[in-house]
């Protein structure tokens, strides 16, 4: 009876000093910077929003962030780095849209590499013409793109703009060539220089050319129309029911400790609900939307069987 009162003793012990470590390991963290992947070139929606982000959870965890822009491969050079870090909580970034679609257009690509750490926004796919293009409608847009083919550029193969505009050419008929570009802020470029017929970009990517009239917003692809862009209707008002959105989050490497996934949760909740971070975005056209690190995941596969449906 005695030594099973030692050893009953011990393991008590034991555990208590595990739970101690743990909690210890936790308050540890974060002990130094973070460094915060961004897939695309910086000026778009996606950097934007994720540069915003971490400036209010430098706040919360008190340690300075590092953002590091990526681009190259739709997004897949980035997420590969990431995915290559060690998951101690140190190296995390931005998931785009591109988590749901790449698998279906023949990337190497597993959700199950990465933890997820929570939604923090949306910006619904528009499709712009250049201020002085002939076409000021979407219908006008398919009816020339029926007679002559017309380019469209987008931030990359695998993104939810090039996915609208294919989807698009197949409803209509319509001869829609997809030219990539290296994120969003390029692609608009491309459509003001003239370069490209019209551009496929996120909402926050185009309201500013918006708003100063260098680019005509043809339609909004979503269920409802823009705050930043009132007087232009959506896809399904104009009788095309497309919902397509470059929503995103953020995400870190498979394996990260539970204790340290929810420090970061807490602080992307925290930050993503900031006045600060609504303010920072919502000038841009970019939607606030915050899902927490679990119901993300599940969203974006969701997605996944979405667009799997459509581009298969």
């Amino acid at each position: 009876m005695k030594t099973l009162n030692i050893f009953g003793a011990v393991s008590g012990a034991a555990l208590i000093a595990m739970a101690l470590s743990t909690t210890a390991f936790a308050q540890d963290f974060p002990a130094g910077d973070i460094t915060f992947v961004v897939q695309a070139a910086a000026g778009g929606a996606s950097d934007r929003s994720s540069r915003a982000l971490v400036s209010e959870m430098e706040k919360e965890l008190g340690v300075s962030f590092i953002v590091e822009n990526r681009p190259g491969a739709s997004g897949t050079v980035a997420f590969a780095h990431v995915a290559e870090q060690e998951p101690d909580g140190y190296t995390i970034g931005f998931a785009p849209v591109e988590f749901a679609i790449l698998e279906n257009i023949g990337y190497d690509f597993d959700r199950a590499d990465y933890t997820y750490l929570g939604q923090i926004m949306n910006s619904p796919v528009v499709l712009a013409v250049p201020a002085e293009s002939p076409y000021n409608t979407l219908e006008e847009f398919i009816a020339g793109a029926q007679e002559g083919g017309l380019s469209v550029s987008n931030s990359g193969s695998a993104s939810s703009f090039a996915a609208a505009t294919v989807t698009l050419a197949n409803m209509t008929g319509a001869q829609l060539s997809p030219v990539p570009f290296d994120g969003g802020a390029p692609a608009v470029a491309a459509a003001l220089g003239g370069h490209v017929d019209a551009v496929a970009a996120g909402a926050g990517e185009t309201v500013t050319a918006y708003t100063d009239g260098t680019l005509k917003v043809l339609a909004i692809f979503d269920t409802e129309r823009h705050p930043a862009m009132p007087d232009v209707p959506t896809a399904q008002e104009q009788g095309f029911d497309l919902t397509f959105g470059a929503w995103g989050g953020v995400y870190g490497p498979a394996g990260i400790p539970e204790d340290v996934v929810a420090v970061l949760q807490d602080a992307v909740e925290t930050a993503a609900q900031s006045d600060a971070f609504r303010e920072a975005v919502s000038p841009a056209g970019i939607l606030p939307v915050f899902r927490p690190g679990a119901e993300f995941e599940e969203f974006i596969a969701s997605e996944a069987a979405r667009y799997a449906e459509v581009l298969n």
